[in-house]
């Protein structure tokens, strides 16, 4: 088995300074040395560290396509991936990952942890250690390993900001990759995407100005699919429709998701062309909106590649 670990920064690799906690070389390819000649992991690993590492709370779609492009290339010269991921935008990189690797043959394990290899106490090993052995069992597709559990990737949000079991996903019946022929990568283009959370009372000359400024927008509604139905929000969803800027809609509760149509005050969303994004995370309809821009030419296809599950990212 040869596993293929891509460290791109984060926690898991840092030490504790006087400034607070930094990254430092060595410090995951010591754990790593340490795991396998212990025995606890048979497998022989590589490590390719990016340069420079990414902070996850920098991290950009441009970093997506970065690590996408490193599994890629290696394709050929391994059985299975790791990649190690600060836990701020881990969500949003698992995400992209299920989207950029269509024909993806082996399993692709990101983790992370709440605090450093280093500290005492740490989730980091325990993380590193279910990652690489998930790596030599897991089905292909795109998984997050994170305090013990395998959880889908196209699914995964962020729960909790410091607990070491910080992250859920709903399950789903579809595998977290896309199915081709061969082996392949959706390279993104830069997108201008937005997201706008209604309120009470939303500000809606801000959604006003996203719809002329932005090439698309996740709107965050209410419960299972509303928004106040008054003639602001008419008029800029009907603008964004005239402009063939695609919308997407999803819920602002964690949990359930949405329906439009259930309820009379969605009727706004629905009469303007907005998709519904069902139970999709914040965080992959985010990431879908660069695909459906950077993949599809048209406002037709874009809106149709968003309704559509692609990698099981919604289930209802």
């Amino acid at each position: 088995m040869r596993i293929l670990l891509i460290h791109t920064g984060g926690t898991i690799g840092m030490i504790e300074t006087k400034d607070g906690f930094a990254p430092k070389a060595g410090v995951l390819e010591d754990a790593v040395q340490g795991l396998t000649a212990s025995g606890e992991i048979a497998a022989s690993v590589s490590i390719h560290a990016l340069e420079p590492l990414i902070d996850s709370a920098q991290a950009t779609p441009a970093d997506w396509i970065r690590i996408a492009r490193c599994i890629n290339d290696a394709h050929a010269t391994c059985d299975a991936v790791v990649v190690t991921h600060g836990t701020d935008t881990l969500a949003y990189t698992a995400g992209a990952l299920c989207l950029a690797l269509p024909g993806l043959d082996k399993p692709v394990i990101v983790t992370g942890s709440m605090l450093p290899l280093t500290v005492e106490g740490n989730d980091g090993l325990d993380n590193l250690r279910g990652a690489l052995n998930a790596a030599g069992t897991g089905k292909p597709g795109v998984w997050v390993q994170f305090a013990g559990r395998l959880l889908h990737g196209a699914r995964v949000r962020k729960s909790h900001s410091s607990a070491f079991d910080a992250f859920e996903a709903e399950t789903s019946t579809a595998a977290p990759l896309i199915d081709a022929d061969r082996a392949g990568l959706n390279v993104l283009f830069p997108q201008k995407v937005g997201v706008f959370s209604v309120t009470p009372g939303p500000f809606t000359d801000v959604l006003a100005f996203s719809i002329e400024h932005c090439d698309g927008l996740v709107l965050r509604c209410y419960g299972s699919g509303t928004a106040p139905d008054t003639p602001e929000m008419r008029a800029a969803l009907g603008r964004a429709r005239d402009r063939q800027i695609p919308i997407i809609a999803v819920s602002q509760c964690p949990e359930g998701g949405m329906k439009l149509g259930t309820y009379a005050a969605g009727q706004v969303m629905r009469d303007n062309n907005v998709v519904d994004g069902r139970d999709t995370t914040p965080e992959m309809a985010y990431i879908k909106l660069h695909f459906a821009l950077s993949l599809h030419d048209t406002y037709e296809e874009r809106c149709r590649f968003l309704a559509q599950s692609q990698v099981g990212e919604f289930g209802l």
